[in-house]
């Protein structure tokens, strides 16, 4: 397997169209990377870039320590899942899973053991003298991996794979796929617009929006430290809550106060030196959906409460959902009750604020938490 570099890479279309503003990206060798954002955010274009489908208008990409900008996409030894399948349908199973070998001119042993020990770990053995018509979205996404997976290439990419499968098959199948990344200790580059596929299923996210990477981190780095307002929003699930306003200083307390000067919160005091040069300026406040708590004044980790009209009642089962209207905004709480509290009335709620984050209203950067910054030489997770 092979790690993979992109040097400062461009996509500029005719008409002066920047789908990729400059990204720089290093995948470790048998990583599994995430490409995730809102469509036209230009992932699609980066991992098409990579396979040598879409030319780069500058920069440098490597695979291994090979420069690819020159090489065409059948010999950079990338194997690559689309999200229609592209499936052979006048083929059977086997036959779409060995087209590959056989243009390249393997012995009939070797593609039949390749292909056979693909369709074992992917469990279609039982569909291989079947066409392509016969068989479930499922069961067609398993061949398309397993057509790539007979390649035995250095990189795996793959460009939305699960976007045509129903909500189960979708699960089951990144599941299957983490399972598979495990097994085989690939390399791996994924892309998707699903914020929690994402989630679940790569070691390190590259976050990205207008071309441009807006962070590189962990899962969990990315969920607990965004690093600015999109990120913050776009992570989570349902996304974290933000509310425009600004920090005042009163009788050696700092509070957060909305634009519309009905909600108040007193600032953590863990959070209070990182944010005291903002202390008169405003800020945008936010804080994800888990972070409110029923029972007001019975929580000792709650900072404040806050008083706001009850919109809508999600029941999810386990918990609910409760969309509120706090200052003219509608934020979503996430509670365990076993009450669901009347809509359309007012309802009281804590706010644990040690879990609160500050972002800077101008550039939209994260004032507290700040993201985790590391030195050139580590690229575990990059931050730009």
């Amino acid at each position: 397997m092979a790690r993979v570099e992109l040097r400062n890479v461009r996509k500029v279309y005719p008409g002066g169209v920047d789908a990729v503003k400059s990204a720089t990206l290093e995948v470790q060798d048998k990583e599994f990377v995430v490409l995730v954002g809102p469509s036209g955010c230009g992932k699609s274009t980066t991992l098409r870039m990579i396979a040598g489908l879409e030319e780069i208008s500058d920069g440098e990409i490597y695979i291994g320590d090979t420069l690819v900008n020159d090489v065409p996409p059948k010999n950079r030894d990338i194997a690559m899942v689309f999200q229609n399948y592209a499936l052979y349908p006048h083929m059977t199973v086997y036959k779409n899973m060995a087209f590959g070998l056989m243009l390249r001119k393997y012995p009939k042993k070797e593609i039949e053991q390749r292909v056979r020990d693909a369709a074992r770990i992917l469990g279609i053995e039982h569909l291989l003298d079947r066409k392509p018509k016969a068989l479930s979205g499922g069961e067609r996404q398993r061949v398309a991996v397993g057509r790539a997976i007979v390649r035995q290439p250095k990189v795996f990419l793959f460009d939305e794979p699960l976007s045509n499968l129903d909500a189960k098959l979708r699960v089951q199948m990144r599941a299957e796929i983490s399972k598979l990344h495990t097994r085989l200790q690939s390399t791996m580059i994924y892309v998707t617009h699903d914020q929690v596929e994402a989630m679940t299923m790569g070691d390190r996210i590259v976050v990205m929006l207008g071309g441009e990477i807006q962070q590189i981190a962990s899962p969990l780095e990315l969920y607990n430290q965004p690093a600015n307002k999109f990120v913050a929003g776009f992570i989570g699930s349902p996304p974290m809550n933000l509310l425009d306003g600004t920090l005042t200083g009163e009788n050696g307390t700092v509070w957060f106060e909305d634009k519309s000067k009905t909600v108040r919160l007193a600032v953590a005091k863990a959070h209070e030196d990182s944010l005291g040069s903002y202390v008169g300026k405003p800020v945008v406040f936010g804080i994800r959906p888990e972070n409110f708590v029923e029972n007001p004044g019975q929580n000792p980790k709650a900072g404040s409460s806050i008083t706001a009209n009850v919109e809508v009642v999600e029941p999810m089962g386990s918990e609910i959902y409760l969309h509120l209207d706090i200052g003219g905004v509608i934020c979503t709480a996430r509670v365990n009750t076993d009450q669901e509290p009347p809509v359309n009335q007012a309802h009281v709620i804590d706010v644990l604020m040690d879990k609160a984050h500050y972002f800077d209203p101008d550039t939209e950067k994260a004032i507290f938490p700040c993201p985790k910054r590391i030195s050139d030489s580590e690229t575990a997770t990059q931050i730009r």
